[in-house]
């Protein structure tokens, strides 16, 4: 059954992304499109007044063209530009590679360079994506602690917790402080806010030294915090700026935060993507669940019904399946069931059950409230399980 719900849940995210990619090729073609005509327009314009001015056939200049490209690749361009492969300017192309940005103005150009980048970026690029779980488990560890502080507050003004005891008074406002989680949607805001605060903050300082238009700054601080790296507008690529090593410094800070947050709210939103999954299928399934429980009582009316049926209206995704054997026809229907079929029927819930006897006779019950599951903190792969996990089980003692 937890299969078989996985594999719709899959089967649905992905439909859902494969929908979600037409709608977005065919807004950005309707944008973009007319755009590309005109400049392919002019740019065909020119290259005709070009030849016809310096009496060139337009083979030889698009010869020439080809091999500037060439030399474009290996880092060569019109303006004066700091050197790629200096120490500074490999560190920056590294630190584009371990952080999976990868804005692809500098590449390897050698076989051994390419053949180094393999291995290195295979280290470097697991390493970091280490890195930012734990700094996730850390950042919804902090996040919990001040959110709990600030519930406490409300709930001491409002005289529900006394001053001196949180958890020893007995009431059952106390017993669910204990047992209380942020919430998946306050964590989402306040990743949201803090995202916004640093790519603001980060545009005010690409503005005037780039050059840019404030908004292709916030442009490019999506790209490269997000991951995305297109390479169209890429920092610190001049030769001379001013406050060079504080610039440089800055601007090292600004992406290594803004990786960390929007790759944590990347992991939020995704569990907020997850519970909308879960409510469709959930839907989806009580509507099958019904068609079907109709069908059978439809199928079986003959048969002496008891005074009052259980009716099986909430099942979860999560734990149970809708299950069409006989057995479950015959449960349904209330008719008198061996004890074969009462345990092939109910063997989710056994196993379940002998699970949480061994963990408690070994000593190590996994505590997971009710508040928890109603939140959606459950499950995941990655860095989704480190969010799941760390939502659903933090909680400061102090």
């Amino acid at each position: 059954g937890r299969l078989n719900a996985d594999n719709a849940r899959f089967l649905l995210l992905a439909v859902l992304i494969v929908l979600y990619m037409l709608c977005g090729a065919a807004v950005f073609s309707a944008i973009e499109l007319p755009t590309e005509r005109e400049a392919k327009e002019r740019w065909e314009e020119r290259l005709e007044n070009f030849t016809r001015r310096h009496n060139l056939s337009r083979a030889e200049l698009r010869h020439f063209l080809r091999e500037y490209e060439e030399a474009s690749v290996a880092g060569i361009r019109v303006d004066d530009i700091r050197p790629r492969w200096d120490f500074t300017g490999a560190f920056y192309f590294v630190g584009t590679v371990v952080s999976t940005i990868g804005f692809g103005m500098t590449t390897p150009a050698t076989v051994g360079g390419k053949i180094f980048l393999i291995f290195y970026g295979l280290i470097g690029c697991a390493g970091t994506i280490l890195f930012f779980n734990l700094f996730l488990e850390r950042l919804i560890t902090v996040i919990a602690y001040i959110m709990k502080s600030c519930h406490e507050r409300q709930l001491r003004r409002k005289g529900v917790l006394p001053h001196n005891g949180r958890r020893g008074s007995g009431t059952s406002e106390v017993d669910s402080l204990a047992g209380w989680k942020p919430s998946v949607y306050y964590v989402m805001l306040i990743l949201c806010v803090a995202s916004l605060i640093i790519s603001c903050c980060a545009s005010a300082m690409y503005t005037p030294i780039e050059g840019w238009s404030y908004f292709d700054s916030l442009y490019f601080c999506f790209v490269a915090f997000s991951t995305i790296g297109f390479g169209d507008l890429v920092s610190s690529q001049n030769i001379r700026y001013e406050s060079q090593g504080l610039y440089r410094f800055g601007n090292f800070v600004f992406i290594l935060m803004g990786v960390c947050c929007i790759y944590s709210l990347f992991n939020v939103i995704s569990i907020v993507i997850k519970q909308s999954i879960n409510w469709i299928l959930k839907k989806l399934a009580c509507k099958c669940c019904h068609r079907c429980q109709r069908r059978l009582f439809r199928s079986r009316r003959n048969v002496v019904m008891p005074g009052n049926v259980r009716s099986r209206r909430n099942i979860s995704i999560e734990t149970d399946v809708v299950n069409e054997s006989d057995t479950d026809g015959r449960r349904l229907s209330g008719e008198m069931i061996s004890m074969k079929d009462f345990l092939a029927s109910n063997k989710v819930s056994l196993a379940i059950m002998q699970k949480q006897l061994s963990e408690t006779a070994n000593g190590y019950p996994r505590q997971m409230s009710s508040n928890s599951k109603q939140n959606g903190f459950s499950g995941g792969v990655g860095a989704l399980a480190i969010m799941n996990n760390r939502l659903a089980e933090t909680s400061v003692d102090r």
